[in-house]
């Protein structure tokens, strides 16, 4: 894990490379995309599958980071929340082949769901003692957890727990550096799991979890210096029309 860090952060300072907010965007926007079309029209592509495990956990990232930095937050949940609405019936194409498909919701209802739980934890953190700050983030965790599997929202209580880990450890210091990547190892390989895949390596046998891939995520998050990056009302617009509208495209070439 310290090694990673050190890769990092030598990556920065001799290279001098980073991500903005829009770089996040673009890369998350890319490899979802790529997942999608291996769940539809490109399927038997595994690696398709593999490098889109990144981008959730990027997109979780992009959520905590939306609601710091957003001027109104009313409005940002709004328009997640309209969006939602507007996405169903593509991911309902998309991931049940038809229009009505009340047992999988899109992702943009756990985000939701997330904001909501990190709007309560902001609430208590002005106002109460410590102790009922832990405990109304334990709280927090158990609930978000239960809601997600509950409305059966896309990546379930996993994908809550996501946004809720860059919430709880969001900074730039090592302990908040390791908790993300222990609680995100956490996440993809126990509470999400799925296929294996076994790899041969001088002659011992080694087990590596798809949704493994999804680590690879926090390279190009802790390249992250807080900048937006590019940005205009066009970029604004598209990073929300993208999703359901790339649904669509691809849930109707499912159909055909």
């Amino acid at each position: 894990m310290y090694s990673i860090i050190e890769m990092v952060k030598f990556m920065k300072n001799v290279f001098k490379l980073e991500t903005t907010a829009f770089s996040l965007h673009v890369i998350a926007m890319v490899l979802m995309l790529c997942d999608h079309l291996w769940a539809t029209v490109i399927s038997g592509n595994e690696w398709l599958t593999c490098i889109g495990r990144i981008s959730f956990p990027i997109f979780a990232f992009l959520i905590v980071e939306g609601y710091f930095h957003t001027k109104n937050l009313k409005k940002y949940a709004a328009r997640l929340l309209v969006f939602a609405v507007i996405s169903e019936i593509p991911f309902n194409l998309v991931t049940g082949s038809r229009l009505f498909y009340p047992i999988h919701q899109n992702v943009l209802w756990t985000f939701l769901i997330a904001i909501a739980l990190i709007h309560l934890n902001e609430k208590v953190k002005k106002t109460k003692p410590v102790w009922i700050r832990i405990l109304v983030g334990m709280i927090s965790c158990m609930f978000g957890s239960l809601i997600g599997l509950l409305t059966m929202v896309d990546y379930y209580h996993a994908g809550v727990l996501t946004v809720l880990v860059f919430y709880f450890f969001r900074g730039r210091s090592w302990w908040h550096l390791i908790g993300q990547f222990v609680c995100l190892g956490f996440i993809q390989t126990e509470l999400l799991g799925g296929l294996v895949y076994e790899l041969s390596v001088l002659g011992a046998t080694i087990i590596v979890h798809q949704q493994s891939f999804a680590m690879l995520s926090l390279i190009f998050i802790w390249l992250y210096q807080g900048k937006q990056g590019y940005y205009n009302k066009f970029i604004k617009w598209f990073n929300y029309w993208f999703y359901p509208v790339h649904l669509l495209i691809l849930g109707v070439l499912k159909l055909l």
